[in-house]
């Protein structure tokens, strides 16, 4: 009898509730908290009262109702976006490297890396269309008055490549060695269709494509369309805030950047995503397809959706008090890696010689001391506490978009918009946690989930070294509390 499969996420029901739940969650998001009126929408707030007629009058929903959630000329723009996205990836110079070796082969493949300059060079266009056309530049423009269409366009973008890279990795040669380099990933090949669909079957898919060449489409499609699309979106939102009310508010500004930052960061360092799990272990699925294309540039760029709506200003206090939280997160993230980076790469370093370790009967070192003293993940705090100006920017959210000389407007401070309608908190102020905050709750889980499934993967590598370096360092995450 063969062995058990080890599921994740909760197994092929998880993923099933996962593949099919989450589109419909992001669909949520966008819908009930909107322009039209307000963050969440009234009748959320009247649960009691909720009926779909009136729901669908507080909503921006399509008039041509479900058909209308995506269109033919969408897609059509979308598919210029990326044919664009893989014509910057092919003409501008790259940094070609290899990665880690496959487990099978032995041999590592090769990658090419540009999503930085790529990014750069679209940022550059849309600011020269911008000089032009100011806020009504035709991409600000488009973004945000097709935005459902737009999220829902990149979700049928996301089953299609997943049933793709699923039903080609049918054609692997399991009978190694081969020649071809392809391979099936370690948790992906359970024998469950939804779970493998999921989780991914094929390790590194590639494509050959005229004039493109070689393209592994895990690694293009984790660090390319739907990042720069996530800062796309962002502008596009900072264009509608300043088209509504006549100028741009710090809190907006401050959130955009801080996102920026972690984007384009993220694609100045492209290589650093060889070591991790989503390359070297995680099969492309669903999982992932989704969550490139349309998990996260759309669910991270919803604090500045909102703040698009109700232009938080946060005064110097307020920027000054968000910025020291991010600059706290980013100095651990740094701090932690580079020590770790150094322990490996330089262990005779002044910073790192001396510190406590333990010597593997794998050959390898594992650092007891230092931010590695302190937590098995120190870095993953770093991580959250350095996302988490994403949300704060929104205070104590929620909004509601009312009529101009509206009673209740006039009886609290309210932001006038150019069209004559005016935003207040009213009972909707901190009922909008659930959206500007949710970020933070997910990474958060995120992180835990990927701290066992790392600390899992540690304990079949190094065993019982595994587990005497867990009594030295006890804490998974921060110390104290987790």
């Amino acid at each position: 009898m063969g062995s058990r499969p080890e599921y994740e996420f909760g197994g092929p029901l998880g993923a099933a509730a996962i593949t099919f739940g989450l589109p419909v969650l992001l669909n949520a998001f966008a819908f009930t908290c909107n322009d039209v009126a307000g963050c969440p929408v009234p009748s959320l707030l009247s649960p009691r009262s909720l009926t779909w007629e009136k729901l669908k009058a507080e909503i921006p929903w399509p008039q041509d109702g479900i058909w209308g959630l995506a269109s033919w000329e969408v897609t059509g723009v979308l598919l210029g976006y990326y044919l664009l996205s893989l014509i910057l990836y092919r003409v501008l110079p790259a940094q070609e490297v290899h990665g880690t070796k496959l487990v099978q082969h032995g041999r590592p493949l090769k990658y090419r890396f540009n999503a930085f300059s790529s990014t750069i060079v679209q940022l550059v266009v849309c600011a020269i269309g911008t000089y032009l056309q100011g806020a009504d530049f035709v991409v600000w423009r488009y973004i945000t008055d097709n935005y459902i269409q737009i999220l829902n366009t990149n979700i049928i973008f996301s089953y299609i490549l997943s049933i793709y890279v699923y039903a080609r990795s049918f054609g692997v040669n399991t009978n190694y060695p081969n020649t071809e380099l392809r391979e099936l990933a370690a948790g992906g090949n359970t024998g469950n269709v939804m779970y493998d669909f999921y989780i991914g079957r094929e390790l590194n898919p590639r494509v050959t494509l005229p004039f493109f060449g070689e393209i592994d489409i895990k690694t293009w499609f984790e660090m390319r369309p739907g990042l720069t699309g996530w800062l796309l979106l962002n502008l596009a939102f900072i264009a509608k805030q300043y088209r509504t009310y006549g100028y741009v508010s710090d809190s907006i500004i401050l959130t955009a950047l801080v996102q920026a930052y972690y984007v384009l960061d993220g694609q100045y360092m492209e290589r650093g995503i060889l070591t991790m799990m989503d390359i070297t272990t995680d099969g492309l699925g669903f999982m992932l397809t989704f969550g490139d294309i349309s998990w996260v540039p759309f669910l991270y760029s919803t604090q500045c959706r909102y703040l698009s709506v109700y232009p938080v200003q946060l005064g110097w206090t307020g920027v000054a008090a968000v910025s020291c939280v991010f600059l706290l997160g980013l100095y651990i993230f740094r701090s932690a890696n580079n020590q770790k980076s150094t322990f490996r790469t330089k262990p005779d370093h002044p910073n790192v010689k001396g510190m406590s370790y333990i010597q593997t009967k794998r050959g390898t070192r594992l650092l007891t001391a230092g931010w590695w003293g302190m937590a098995r993940h120190i870095n993953y705090f770093g991580d959250w506490l350095q996302a988490s100006p994403f949300s704060l920017p929104t205070g104590i959210s929620g909004y509601m978009v009312l009529p101009a000389g509206s009673t209740v407007a006039a009886a609290s401070h309210a932001f006038k918009m150019l069209d004559g309608r005016e935003v207040v908190q009213g009972a909707a102020r901190g009922w909008g946690v659930f959206f500007t905050y949710f970020y933070v709750l997910y990474f958060a889980v995120l992180l835990i989930h990927r701290e066992r499934r790392d600390d899992a993967m540690c304990l079949k590598k190094y065993g019982e070294d595994w587990e005497k370096y867990r009594k030295i360092v006890r804490w998974r995450i921060l110390p104290w509390i987790y």
